[in-house]
């Protein structure tokens, strides 16, 4: 899927979830970004076969096993993507957190509503 329509998904589902604000946008972007490589490097992966696992060989001609470099890769942009999930309240923790802190900014003392007001 293109960025484009990654970045339509994720502010849907920050809507639905009520975490959207458009000063999340560059993060959205990058999100969208991200998710845009780890399809494009799946697609890769499974047209090449697929396997978890490929032999490597090196300078001295010894055939070993390794991780496939684009699992690697695949599994590195999830890892990243999850994190601007959480950041964006797209996971549980993150709405969690999201809510908490939003609930917190809410419970005013009297003395501090009082004193605002005298402020502004």
């Amino acid at each position: 899927m293109k960025a484009t329509q990654w970045r339509k998904k994720i502010i849907k589902a920050m809507t639905d979830v009520g975490t959207y604000n458009k000063s999340f946008d560059q993060a959205v972007d990058a999100l969208a970004y991200i998710l845009e490589k780890r399809d494009d490097a799946q697609i890769y992966y499974d047209e090449h076969g697929g396997n978890p696992i490929v032999i490597h060989t090196n300078k001295g001609g010894a055939d070993n096993p390794d991780t496939n470099p684009a699992l690697k890769l695949i599994m590195n942009l999830n890892s990243q993507a999850l994190t601007i999930w959480r950041d964006l309240g797209l996971t549980p923790a993150g709405l969690k957190k999201i809510n908490d802190e939003a609930m917190k900014e809410k419970n005013v003392s009297s003395l501090d509503s009082i004193l605002s007001k005298l402020d502004g």
